[in-house]
């Protein structure tokens, strides 16, 4: 068993590397690897080049490809975060309506004054805010149920997708409105360093936060009951949980926009490869989900003369994907009609 699971984390970390070179090779402006390997070389050296291959990738494809793999590796780890907490696999990190939050601050802060830092920042904290609504109204009695929670974060979800609605309607439709509906699809055409400065140290931080707790989310997965008689407190451990996974999405949703399914499939994927155990479970979430939105990434900028949104390509991958899956899921257990 250790040799096995020593052999899937050098494959997972195999896979990454190559994916990572193979990023900045790949789009419609290709670079020979060896070529991508002396530029990293010659700008690790302090001698980046100004030719246009190494501009291509130092300045366009590098940010990019970090970017990617910072955001699906935070939403893999926070749809694997929800799916253990709420012990339900069709979970996704936009249950409580954080995606639905993110994105409203996001489309209001384009309608008031276009992109920028400002909208970054008001589309984070609507995500926040969400989560914080859907807590205030399942509360009840000084406590929270699971069941309550849900309920609360589908109303909040619902009513900001209202509020989205309504933005887009009141934008100008030859200004505002082709920017609100891009950037709902999510893209990373944006990507830059300063991005990755504004969310790596917290998302970073977030992510090594849930790792620690992984086996305190084994327990809660037990049931309230089972992991009160094993001296663990179920509600902090799970306000803690639902913070960090939260603040993973909503960062992530804050650079990029609503990228679907990702928080949804890959941690099913995981579950088949390495199991239910949350502590091998949460780390090949992020390896996984670091690679898919990479390779995703490459398609999106590649297949089309014209750059696909990265919304628009998860959605059609993770979808069918995830059919497939529930159908084996369900023939195994042979109640599938």
């Amino acid at each position: 068993m250790k040799r096995s699971n020593a052999a899937l984390w050098t494959i997972m970390t195999v896979l990454l590397i190559v994916v990572f070179f193979l990023s900045l090779a790949a789009g419609r402006f290709a670079i020979e690897p060896t070529a991508v390997c002396d530029i990293l070389m010659r700008a690790a050296g302090g001698n980046a080049g100004t030719d246009m291959a190494s501009t291509v990738v130092l300045e366009l494809r590098l940010p990019r490809t970090l970017l990617a793999m910072l955001v699906g590796a935070g939403l893999s780890l926070s749809g694997a975060v929800y799916q253990g907490i709420f012990r339900n696999p069709l979970v996704s990190p936009d249950v409580l309506g954080v995606s639905s939050g993110a994105g409203f601050g996001a489309v209001l802060g384009i309608l008031l004054w276009g992109t920028g830092t400002g909208t970054s920042i008001i589309a984070f904290v609507c995500g926040m805010a969400s989560v914080g609504l859907a807590y205030y109204f399942s509360r009840s009695r000084g406590s929270v149920s699971m069941m309550s929670l849900v309920l609360s974060g589908i109303i909040i979800s619902s009513i900001f997708s209202a509020l989205i609605s309504l933005v887009k309607y009141v934008a100008d439709p030859y200004d505002k409105l082709p920017a609100i509906t891009y950037w709902l699809m999510g893209s990373l055409g944006k990507a830059d360093f300063d991005k990755i400065q504004i969310i790596g140290l917290p998302m970073i931080a977030a992510g090594v936060l849930l790792i620690a707790i992984r086996w305190r989310i084994n327990i809660l997965s037990l049931g309230e009951e089972e992991a009160r008689s094993l001296g663990v407190n179920p509600a902090s451990i799970r306000n803690i949980a639902i913070v960090a996974a939260t603040v993973l999405t909503a960062l992530s949703v804050m650079v990029c926009g609503i990228v679907g399914w990702v928080g949804l499939v890959i941690p099913h994927m995981c579950r088949r490869m390495v199991g239910v155990d949350h502590a091998r479970l949460l780390p090949a979430a992020c390896f996984t989900g670091a690679i898919f939105l990479a390779l995703v990434d490459i398609c999106a900028r590649s297949l089309l003369a014209a750059e696909l949104p990265i919304g628009i390509l998860t959605a059609l991958l993770g979808a069918p994907f995830f059919a497939f899956l529930l159908k084996r899921t369900r023939e195994k257990q042979g109640d599938w009609s």
